[in-house]
């Protein structure tokens, strides 16, 4: 199996930064993209940033400028460095991966899609 394990969250005050990161682990040969997905109370999941193998990323218009996602390919990580935190970044902030080709046991799975447990992002003073 796949599995994403995010890390990075907490308390940081309007203003401050924060790095988030994704490590996918298993016996993965390849990915096609990563991403960062963002809930906050009572509202939809969003799509913050993604980014492909090949380096194309895309940003919500409310982090562009302020977010940057990067990736690191061979260690099947993900980042996001989040600057110019606001109180309305506050969230749980949710890692995915698309297009997943792996092998589980003697099993070869081609493009799956996985998400990971989520980290509590806070903007607060």
């Amino acid at each position: 199996q796949v599995r994403l394990v995010e890390s990075g969250g907490g308390l940081v005050q309007p203003g401050g930064s924060l790095r988030l990161s994704c490590a996918a682990s298993g016996s993965i040969f390849s990915v096609t993209a990563m991403g960062w997905n963002r809930q906050a109370p009572g509202k939809q999941r969003e799509l913050v940033a993604s980014i492909t193998s090949s380096d194309i990323t895309r940003y919500a218009d409310s982090v562009r400028g302020r977010f940057t996602i990067s990736r690191d390919n061979a260690k099947n990580t993900v980042y996001l460095q989040m600057n110019s935190l606001k109180p309305e970044d506050t969230a749980v902030y949710y890692c995915n991966a698309d297009g997943v080709t792996y092998m589980s046991g003697s099993t070869y799975y081609r493009d799956e899609d996985f998400w990971g447990q989520g980290t509590q992002v806070t903007v607060s003073s």
